[in-house]
């Protein structure tokens, strides 16, 4: 899967190159949004219409919605969940407002961290010429790894719930690292935020990069969530003890 996930097809570096020095919005605005969808499909990431930002507040009919625009339209988005050309084009065009999330645990996983933490991880990974798949930075101040799985269908033992470290609708309880695997999703971008027009889920680096092992990014990562915890207890002011 990795080696089919990371073909740099032409039509994927074309994009690619199209959207450098492009906002995220514009991309979306100019019929981007649907190209970025089914590369987003055909690299493998299953993909269900997700709520969108109404100003403030979100699409759904929720009273005090905990995630706006953050969450899956339909209860059945595990099963809906699905990479067929045909159906994503049908729901990017009926539903022109609407977010997308990727069901992981199937293809992907996906390493969720602060932003500030998630750059100087990227940072040092890069340095150190270790391989980093797609990765996207979300203006709600999240950076998302895109990973390989660390089960498939058919090595059932090797997987376990993203219960076991957060549910979509318990994040803010989990402000470090989030490992999103099994039962949990994250939007996919392109994808808008409420608040400021310009707020956005977008590629910093695309599909054409291969999914790497979770693995090999968890050590930075994990480093960087402890820096940016240290760092933001001593602004607070506040005494938590880390390990350095």
């Amino acid at each position: 899967m990795s080696a089919e996930f990371g073909g740099r097809s032409g039509r994927q570096g074309r994009l690619s190159q199209w959207l450098r020095g492009r906002r995220p919005k514009e991309a979306a605005d100019e019929g981007g949004r649907e190209a970025l969808l089914l590369a987003a499909a055909e690299a493998g990431l299953p993909l269900a219409p997700a709520a969108h930002p109404a100003g403030y507040r979100c699409s759904c009919d929720r009273v005090g919605c905990p995630t706006p625009a953050r969450h899956p339209v339909s209860f059945a988005w595990q099963t809906q969940s699905t990479t067929d050309r045909a159906q994503i084009e049908r729901w990017a065009r009926h539903q022109p407002q609407a977010n997308f999330i990727t069901a992981t645990g199937m293809v992907h996983d996906v390493l969720d961290v602060p932003l500030d933490a998630g750059r100087e991880a990227l940072t040092r990974l890069l340095d150190a010429g270790i391989e980093v798949g797609p990765v996207a930075e979300s203006d709600d101040g999240r950076m998302l790894f895109f990973t390989l799985t660390r089960g498939t269908p058919e090595d059932e033992d090797e997987w376990w719930p993203c219960e076991l470290d957060c549910h979509p609708e318990t994040m803010d309880e989990h402000p470090g690292l989030r490992w999103h695997c099994r039962g949990s999703y994250v939007l996919v971008p392109p994808a808008r935020l409420p608040g400021d027009d310009d707020r956005s889920v977008h590629w910093v680096r695309g599909l054409e990069h291969p999914l790497p092992d979770p693995l090999s990014l968890l050590e930075v990562l994990t480093d960087s969530c402890v820096r940016h915890a240290g760092e933001q207890s001593d602004q607070a002011g506040t005494a938590w003890p880390l390990r350095r």
